[in-house]
């Protein structure tokens, strides 16, 4: 048997059934991003399906000059170019879809490289520390010149990738 309630009036019952939730309401409004999203993909998928059965209708109506109706080879040239043109509309709609994403991911990508070009910098600078007295004339001449090379290169590339996301 199910363990009863103690509420006694309506208020109280709401309130404890409030309190009491086994899911997590999630509340769609209109001005949602995924909302959005989802009908600016399916307004792109709906365009793109008249885009491309308007390209395969125009493709395999005979030509008015023909005399056999659109032969095979033509039949053929026609579908391929109809092809092309979905494929290129395709391409716009899923590049106009994606272009608002394009500054954010340039950035996340140069700001991800100038991370892991500041990798060899941490792992080569303790070298370059531990050698720093022998950098004219001594055991470690050579470690200390090629550390200090390696950790110059890399440290310049990590703060020019940087540099380049800070200013797009």
């Amino acid at each position: 048997m199910g363990a009863r309630s103690n509420c006694q009036t309506p208020e109280s019952c709401a309130k404890q059934r409030a309190n009491h939730r086994w899911y997590h309401h999630i509340e769609v409004k209109p001005q949602t991003i995924g909302r959005v999203l989802g009908i600016g993909v399916r307004l792109t998928g709906r365009v793109t399906g008249q885009v491309i059965n308007a390209g395969i209708q125009a493709a395999t109506t005979p030509a008015a000059g023909s005399a056999d109706g659109g032969g095979t080879a033509g039949g053929a040239l026609g579908r391929g170019r109809a092809a092309g043109k979905a494929s290129r509309g395709l391409a716009r709609g899923v590049g106009g879809f994606l272009r608002p994403f394009q500054r954010v991911g340039g950035i996340l990508w140069l700001e991800v490289t100038g991370v892991f070009f500041l990798l060899p910098v941490v792992v080569f600078g303790p070298t370059l520390w531990r050698t720093r007295v022998s950098y004219l004339h001594g055991p470690d001449h050579r470690t200390f010149l090629v550390t200090a090379v390696v950790v110059v290169v890399f440290l310049y590339l990590s703060v020019s990738s940087f540099w380049r996301a800070r200013r797009k």
